[in-house]
């Protein structure tokens, strides 16, 4: 059975499009609704489904990009934030897409496997215990990025509050500390983004020594601190 929760905050992060749009009421109702969620977080959520639903389609374009696209450390790709561009993270690739397929799921999109929208989709299917143990392993990303997109007045930060406290665990404070002691990109920089991604290019040969293991035992990976839209599609039962 989906859980509509973790769909709708999927479809909350994916890039925004006319169909997104025209399911927030219905997203917005779902977040709003979930007692495992604090009361406060709730109300963001609903106000950000809201401002969602009715801002214009190309302002939200422009800020999801300049958010999630151009600051790196604002990236969704969660691997980033662990392996960078090193070669580590084209086996943790090959792995997870193994994951997903063990468990009977083939994303539908262009997004790379570790996009958190792609991870959240998965887990939405996953019993409950699975998903918070993958989530608490996690945690310390999720909280500094929900710190950084408070510094930028974001609405968006609602749905990763949203998800610790799914987690229901305390995140690392020390390693909380060292993500957020990572200067903030500036996304208006372009030579510095240039720069950046002229790094080198993450492979994804298969590794024969790869095994298959659960999402969770590949996120433990995330102990130290080191796009675009799936198919937007209305939260169903």
């Amino acid at each position: 059975m989906m859980d509509r929760t973790l769909k709708a905050l999927s479809l909350i992060l994916n890039y925004p499009s006319r169909e997104l749009q025209e399911a927030m009421p219905e997203i917005g109702a779902v977040l709003g609704g979930d007692p495992r969620i604090a009361a406060d977080t709730r109300a963001a959520l609903r106000r950000l489904a809201d401002g969602f639903a009715k801002a214009d389609l190309y302002d939200l374009q422009e800020s999801y990009v300049m958010l999630f696209d151009r600051s790196r450390t604002l990236s969704l790709n969660l691997f980033e934030h662990v392996h960078g561009e090193s070669r580590d993270r084209g086996g943790a690739m090959v792995s997870l897409i193994e994951t997903y397929r063990e468990g009977g799921f083939e994303p539908a999109t262009s997004e790379l496997p570790d996009h958190l929208p792609v991870l959240l989709e998965f887990l939405s299917t996953r019993p409950f215990a699975e998903v918070q143990e993958t989530l608490a392993d996690a945690a310390h990303i999720l909280d500094a990025l929900a710190a950084r997109l408070v510094r930028r007045d974001s609405g968006y930060a609602a749905a990763f509050a949203a998800l610790s406290q799914l987690a229901d665990m305390q995140a690392d404070a020390e390693a909380v500390a060292d993500m957020l002691a990572q200067p903030d990109d500036d996304p208006t920089d372009l030579a510095a983004l240039d720069a950046v991604w002229e790094e080198t290019e993450v492979t994804f040969g298969p590794d024969p020594n790869a095994g298959c293991p659960q999402v969770r035992d590949m996120l433990a990976l995330m102990d130290s601190p080191s796009r675009r839209a799936m198919d937007a599609r209305p939260v169903t039962e």
